[in-house]
């Protein structure tokens, strides 16, 4: 979710009901080296919390720094990404990589454990690949060194986002006896129905939603409804979208700059209106125009143009997309 969760995004999320964020995930090699954009992702705010400052890296010692560095930052929570697959993280050894030295993982743990104060959580999968579904292991292990909550996306570092999240382990990992700290299920949750399964069929503590919330912050106000009452809410409309991305614009224009808040804001835009006939040639304004002015113009013309469309039956957006 690196570019995607940034602060303006987490308030839109916040807005509709998220109970827990997470800041994008941080390298530490970037923050020990004074990295301008490491740095600016330790900026947190009150309005977020309870919120975790997410740190990767693939050697024991520049992570800890990395962590005394993200505790100065004041969060919550400290959280430890051993998940991410993407090539460039996992070859490094950094990300799920770390899932091929799992001797390294739980040391690398245990010193960032013993060396912050703040509590420490970790994200991983189930495990390399399909050969090696080691997440059983792995969680009783950095349970034993200290963690205090564990999030567990259901694929394999092999497996990308390709297929469908498998939820059994992580019910294996929740029911396990010997584990006492909260499991956190992480993989295709992207309605209200699918979260309640993992509830009541896989018996998790929480959930994590990730590439669901893509052009489509509104889904924990979805979910919570929901689970609270059985019932599905409507999606909202294209002038309730319209709103939303007027109001995501401004706030990305002012947790940066107007150009690089304009420029950043691109990816989201577009996802606002998934779905709508013949959007294409709107769809190149909302991703090259430069100004604020233009931006809520050509707004202003998609609430009139298909401000009659039914939203109703929208596929989720975001799961066809590795981000």
């Amino acid at each position: 979710m690196e570019d995607v969760t940034d602060p303006s995004f987490r308030y839109l999320c916040k807005m509709y009901g998220a109970q827990m964020m997470y800041t994008e995930f941080i390298s530490a090699d970037g923050l020990i080296r004074d990295g301008k954009k490491s740095l600016a992702k330790l900026t947190l705010f009150d309005y977020e919390r309870p919120i975790g400052i997410q740190i990767y890296g693939h050697q024991i010692e520049p992570m800890v720094e990395a962590a005394l560095m993200a505790e100065a930052a004041k969060p919550d929570l400290i959280d430890i990404n051993f998940g991410c697959p993407v090539k460039k993280i996992a070859n490094r050894g950094a990300g799920s990589g770390m899932m091929k030295d799992v001797p390294l993982m739980v040391e690398m743990t245990r010193r960032i454990v013993e060396a912050v104060k703040l509590p420490v959580t970790v994200k991983t999968r189930l495990g390399w690949d399909n050969d090696h579904k080691n997440i059983v292991e792995i969680a009783e292990r950095l349970q034993d060194v200290g963690i205090k909550a564990l999030t567990i996306h259901g694929r394999t570092r092999a497996q990308m986002y390709t297929g469908q999240a498998d939820w059994t382990l992580i019910g294996e990992v929740k029911n396990n006896p010997r584990i006492t700290i909260p499991i956190i299920g992480n993989g295709d949750i992207d309605s209200g129905e699918k979260a309640d399964e993992a509830f009541n069929k896989y018996g998790v503590d929480g959930i994590m939603i990730g590439r669901a919330t893509y052009g489509r912050p509104w889904i924990f106000r979805e979910i919570r409804h929901y689970l609270d009452t059985g019932e599905k809410l409507a999606q909202p409309s294209v002038q309730e979208r319209v709103e939303l991305a007027k109001l995501h614009i401004k706030k990305s224009i002012e947790f940066k700059d107007t150009r690089r808040g304009i420029y950043e804001i691109r990816r989201h835009l577009c996802n606002y209106f998934k779905g709508l006939p013949d959007f294409k040639s709107t769809r190149m304004k909302l991703v090259t125009q430069t100004t604020p002015e233009e931006l809520f113009s050509t707004l202003d013309f998609i609430a009139e143009k298909w401000g009659y469309c039914d939203m109703s039956n929208e596929i989720p957006l975001s799961l066809s997309h590795e981000v």
